[in-house]
């Protein structure tokens, strides 16, 4: 089977105080990753990164939550393609995304970072924003200037059960990237993360039952 690589990087904040919280969606992605391939997640002080190495249908892959701030998570990026020799499409970069309502994913070969200081970091790192990502919808319910507070909320319980199956397929979507690339992923998940998101906005949870 082809040799190829590939890095799935999760944005957020450490520590306790930030998990759980809009911000840290990336990092929650990285973690159902890790528990659905049996991956060991560990520091690794030469990336300043929290990582683990896994398999998913015959093809090795890195997971890796930066360990900086979320504005300096570019440094992580730039270590990992330095010591992996990545090519810029051998990196997907996972988000949260205010400008998504909840339930949403998005999946982009490249573009601009939308005004997130942790995308923006990444490709000001990697000098380039032919970057792959993977935007989870958090919603963008705050008032001017209220935003920094909100992006580190957690999310309520009506939003959590919504969001526990949007991590399930933005973990999917995730893996998906690793066996076939951006495209496919792009071609099935946004599709169906657009269909998923209309259930949320036409009735709530009870509609998105599989």
């Amino acid at each position: 089977m082809a040799r190829r690589k590939r890095v799935i990087l999760g944005l957020g904040n450490p520590g306790a105080r930030y998990a759980g919280t809009r911000h840290n969606v990336g990092f929650e992605v990285v973690d159902r990753i890790a528990e659905r391939c049996k991956i060991s997640l560990n520091p690794n002080l030469r990336t300043n990164a929290v990582t683990g190495k896994g398999r998913w249908r015959g093809y090795t892959f890195v997971v890796a939550k930066p360990q900086t701030w979320m504005n300096r998570a570019g440094e992580s990026a730039r270590s990992l393609q330095r010591r992996m020799n990545l090519g810029l499409q051998e990196l997907l970069v996972v988000l949260d995304d205010i400008h998504l309502p909840i339930g949403a994913l998005r999946l982009r070969q490249g573009g601009s970072a939308g005004g997130h200081n942790g995308m923006q970091s990444v490709i000001d790192s990697l000098g380039d924003e032919n970057i792959s990502r993977l935007r989870i919808g958090i919603g963008g319910g705050f008032e001017r200037g209220g935003q920094s507070d909100y992006v580190l909320s957690t999310f309520n319980e009506e939003e959590k059960i919504i969001m526990d199956t949007t991590l399930n397929n933005a973990r999917d979507a995730a893996l998906m990237y690793v066996v076939d690339g951006i495209v496919p992923a792009m071609n099935l998940f946004n599709r169906r993360t657009t269909e998923h998101s209309k259930a949320v906005r036409s009735g709530g949870a009870e509609k998105l039952e599989r």
